[in-house]
């Protein structure tokens, strides 16, 4: 397709998705960043009735207390969501995918179920729920970002799933009562801390329009953090979730392997099974997040998808930290990561990590330094040679399918690069089986240091090196592709907002290496000044409901 054509289809795309946006929706003009840096709070209420902001900054937990007892109707509560999701879309290019009526239907059927049974169709009745564009929903394109995928079944032509087929997921949502109404943004490819690609152009921060609503579920981060969804889905194969969540203030969980569904979604790299990506929910609340997870695995996923794991949600698991936590039983010992020994966090996470060890300390509990034997540079060269197996074959048929260029920051599209040979794949999953088997090691091996009993409950790290990257300068993902390598919890906390005046530069800071270097030159206390900040809580393996319980402890000590 010549370049006139593909970036024809783009904008014809972008314009359509405009169109669904009813006039009186529309805002007068969009600013700049030089205008209105943030555009969250109250810019965004200038343009909502009272009752709209009152539904929607109740989080998701407020909302199904209020439509599962009949005090607000599914109709209007999605009426709410989805003119706040437009004026988002409109502020920061949040959305790829608007399904409103179908949505206003949905609740109205949800609406008639309750008028006649007198109760609620599931536990997340009438919530509305965003879902990343790696999401098939009947009716609605999955293009993930890519001008190739438009009116397509991931870029396959008359298999006649177009607009028809949905994810295993999105059938068990509608089934506990949720309204879905958008699609939201993400980098064409997936592998990138930004949100760029030719359709909807480049999704900012809604706190600070100077950076990055992160990536690759930087429409989820964007949106909800402008309060246009109560919570929603990403996935995570390198920090997706995560870093999304931290950029715009919001907690996130990355799920182990298999304990939430993915049946039945658009992925990149289908097939490299050696790092999973893995999906779970944003929100502004702990509370939202547990809501949806415990709501998810009710439906037994597991019984639909082979690769889920039959594990129903363990509230004495989650009853067993908070005892200790809270309880009076015990004391908790956490690791901290203060520099993964490649790069350097910059000054607001420096301090973002010393208030979170304040915080855990203030309330009885202990803190050690986390020093792993094995790696984190280890683990990160791992992962890139894994994501490197078909040597970027996967992303760039997408790309040839409308002869659409690549936005620069996205990682894997060059040409040229090795193809690993069946052999040299199973050597790749040795070397990182025995990272997983050194570092569960080394996690055992605390015992010795923590005075409770025990190895330490979670770490306390790091997700990026800034409270969020500026465009084109995510210069390292070490601080959340070691999560993804060893398969661990992972859940994001904010903490506080970076400050031109307590987070000065560090005029004396000596780069370790280039990676080092440029990180630390891309940090502004002027640009970043108002950015949200956040840390990761990282369990074990398969540890949901433990690092949830931690994540709103800690979370809602820091906020206190």
């Amino acid at each position: 397709m010549p370049s006139t054509d593909w970036k024809k289809a783009a904008a014809d795309k972008r314009e359509s998705l405009l169109s669904l946006i009813p006039s009186e929706w529309k805002i007068p003009k969009v600013p700049s960043t030089e205008e209105q840096k943030d555009v969250t709070g109250k810019y965004i209420q200038q343009y909502l009735s009272d009752k709209e902001i009152e539904i929607t900054e109740t989080d998701a937990v407020g909302i199904c207390d209020k439509t599962t007892s009949g005090s607000w109707t599914a109709v209007e509560v999605a009426k709410a969501f989805c003119h706040r999701a437009a004026v988002a879309h409109q502020l920061v290019s949040c959305l790829h995918e608007i399904f409103f009526d179908a949505a206003i239907q949905d609740a109205q059927k949800l609406d008639a179920y309750y008028k006649e049974h007198k109760k609620p169709v599931g536990p997340l009745h009438g919530l509305p729920v965003s879902l990343k564009d790696q999401f098939h929903v009947k009716d609605v394109d999955t293009t993930m970002g890519y001008v190739g995928w438009i009116g397509t079944f991931q870029g396959a032509k008359d298999t006649g799933k177009e607009r028809q087929y949905e994810s295993e997921m999105v059938k068990e949502l509608r089934e506990l009562g949720a309204v879905l109404y958008v699609k939201t943004s993400v980098p064409h490819t997936l592998m990138c801390g930004e949100t760029v690609n030719n359709i909807i152009g480049y999704t900012r921060n809604p706190k600070n329009t100077h950076l990055s609503a992160g990536g690759s579920s930087g429409g989820e981060g964007a949106l909800i953090g402008l309060r246009g969804s109560p919570v929603g889905f990403g996935t995570d194969i390198g920090g997706s979730i995560r870093i999304p969540a931290a950029f715009n203030g919001l907690y996130g969980i990355r799920t182990s392997a298999g304990r939430l569904p993915y049946e039945g979604m658009a992925n990149s790299m289908d097939g490299q099974n050696s790092i999973l990506s893995v999906v779970g929910p944003l929100a502004p609340t702990v509370g939202a997040l547990k809501l949806v997870v415990k709501g998810l695995l009710s439906k037994e996923p597991w019984l639909h998808d082979p690769l889920c794991n039959e594990l129903p949600w363990r509230t004495e698991q989650e009853q067993e930290i908070l005892d200790l936590a809270k309880g009076g039983k015990g004391q908790l010992c956490f690791g901290v990561i203060r520099h993964d020994g490649y790069c350097a966090p910059t000054p607001p996470v420096r301090r973002a990590i010393e208030l979170t060890v304040k915080t855990i300390e203030k309330l009885g509990h202990k803190t050690i330094e986390w020093k792993p034997t094995v790696t984190h540079a280890r683990l990160g060269e791992i992962c890139l040679k894994c994501w490197s197996f078909d040597g970027g074959a996967d992303v760039r048929k997408d790309f040839e399918l409308s002869g659409e260029e690549p936005a620069p920051q996205v990682l894997g599209t060059s040409a040229g690069q090795k193809v690993y040979n069946a052999s040299e794949i199973m050597a790749a999953n040795i070397e990182k089986r025995e990272a997983q088997k050194g570092y569960m090691e080394y996690w055992n091996s605390t015992k010795e240091q923590t005075g409770t009993g025990r190895p330490v409950d979670a770490v306390v790290s790091p997700l990026a090196p800034w409270p969020a990257a500026r465009p084109q300068k995510y210069t390292y993902y070490g601080y959340s592709v070691w999560v993804n390598v060893l398969d661990y919890t992972g859940v994001v906390v904010p903490v506080t907002q970076a400050s031109k005046q307590e987070d000065p530069v560090d005029e004396d800071f000596k780069p370790i290496n280039e990676t080092d270097k440029l990180t630390h030159e891309s940090y502004d206390p002027e640009i970043y000044d108002g950015a949200h900040v956040s840390v990761q809580i990282v369990g074990r393996r398969l540890q949901e409901e433990k690092m949830l319980a931690l994540a709103d402890y800690i979370g809602s000590a820091l906020q206190s």
